[in-house]
């Protein structure tokens, strides 16, 4: 159910009216990312909590777009997005 919509008052010999929009608080990070070192050849796990499920969540390494492939697996589970980096090498860093 939705609040948005057009309310009116009306007393008979008058009407008021109000048109409400309520919009949706946009999605916080509630528990950012945490450094890691690593052993060149093990998995990485990085994950960050959100205020709200979003299936809008997409990682950057170095200000470019990561993609699902062998090396990266990136999940949602709830309010938690998680990227794994498979086989780790030094160029990870």
């Amino acid at each position: 159910k939705t609040d948005a919509g057009l309310y009116t008052c009306d007393i008979g010999t008058d009407v008021a009216k109000s048109k409400v929009s309520v919009q949706e608080k946009p999605t916080e990070v509630t528990k950012q990312l945490e450094d890691k070192t690593s052993q060149a050849g093990q998995d990485i796990n990085l994950s960050c909590e959100l205020s709200k499920p979003d299936g809008n969540i997409r990682w950057y390494k170095d200000g470019k777009a990561i993609r699902k492939s062998q090396k990266y697996h990136l999940q949602q589970e709830g309010t938690r997005a998680i990227l794994i980096i498979h086989d780790s090498t030094v160029k990870d860093s």
